[in-house]
């Protein structure tokens, strides 16, 4: 079978002159922790620099009050997580009887290994009709499951670094480097699933063609990072981007913003807020393209 290189960014979303909140998209990440609140604020930053209209971050309710100051423009989701690490029915219920209005979501920033975790990531795995990213400790509930990866309900995008991908697939990361590419292709083609395998030269692919990003310098390996992409992919699927149309301009855009944060503050100050302060400019410069 011959996979096809993709060298060509998407089109990107447009945004027209007659439209409203709701025209771009109205998203969810479930993120943070006792203790990570911080990545649920960066994935909600990454969404809010990606375009969405609307954002809306679900969040353990003991760190409610921090997320929720840390910026006023995306809306939170309090959960009630008891003393044994398990959802409250209420507020699964909540959850689930809003989950089919938004337009994409994503789990796993910042989450921690908790039972509730592992049980509503496999559960949205495979019954979610939307489009679902899944990062973080959401991969980590996936790779530590005594079964195997479920059907998924609907598109899927895994954003996995060398770490995660080595414990879905039980391979080494030396391994894994040395395959980056094959590996990459054979797992997403299994799982039908688009695969975006993080590090310097990211690769994209769906299992049938795949896209090697070139943006981004090693600033970026730093953490939070992954936060933000998490966020910038899911704003974009909100829009209307194919699930591998999403992840590839996703990952062009966090690079780029990596890259101009760099050139003003260095590699080696370069801390995960910048790139979403850096977003802006990114946007700029590939509009200007």
């Amino acid at each position: 079978m011959n996979i096809q290189r993709i060298s060509e960014l998407p089109a990107l979303p447009q945004r027209p002159e007659n439209s409203h909140k709701g025209t771009f998209g109205k998203v969810l990440v479930i993120a943070g922790s006792s203790g990570m609140s911080g990545a649920a604020c960066l994935a909600g930053m990454g969404a809010l620099r990606g375009g969405a209209g609307l954002v809306f971050l679900a969040i353990p309710e003991s760190i409610q009050s921090i997320v929720s100051t840390m910026n006023p423009c995306y809306l939170t989701i309090p959960l009630h997580v008891d003393q044994h690490g398990q959802l409250s029915e209420e507020s699964e219920t909540l959850l689930f009887d809003q989950i089919d209005h938004f337009d994409a979501v994503a789990i796993g920033p910042g989450c921690g290994k908790h039972k509730w975790v592992q049980q509503l990531t496999l559960n949205l795995y495979s019954k979610l009709k939307r489009t679902l990213i899944v990062d973080a400790d959401a991969l980590n509930a996936l790779a530590a499951s005594d079964k195997p990866l479920p059907t998924p309900g609907g598109p899927r995008i895994l954003t996995p670094h060398p770490g995660e991908f080595s414990r879905l697939i039980h391979k080494s990361i030396v391994e894994i480097e040395q395959q980056r590419e094959a590996l990459s292709i054979a797992f997403a083609k299994q799982h039908q699933v688009i695969l975006l395998l993080k590090g310097a030269n990211s690769i994209i692919t769906d299992g049938s063609r795949f896209a090697i990003n070139s943006t981004g310098n090693s600033g970026m390996a730093t953490g939070g990072s992954g936060d933000v992409l998490t966020g910038l992919i899911t704003a974009l699927s909100g829009q209307g981007l194919e699930a591998f149309e999403a992840a590839q301009l996703a990952a062009c855009l966090h690079g780029m913003a990596g890259d101009q944060a760099a050139q003003e503050l260095s590699q080696h100050a370069l801390i995960a807020s910048d790139l979403s302060d850096y977003l802006p400019a990114a946007w700029l410069s590939l509009m200007k393209d």
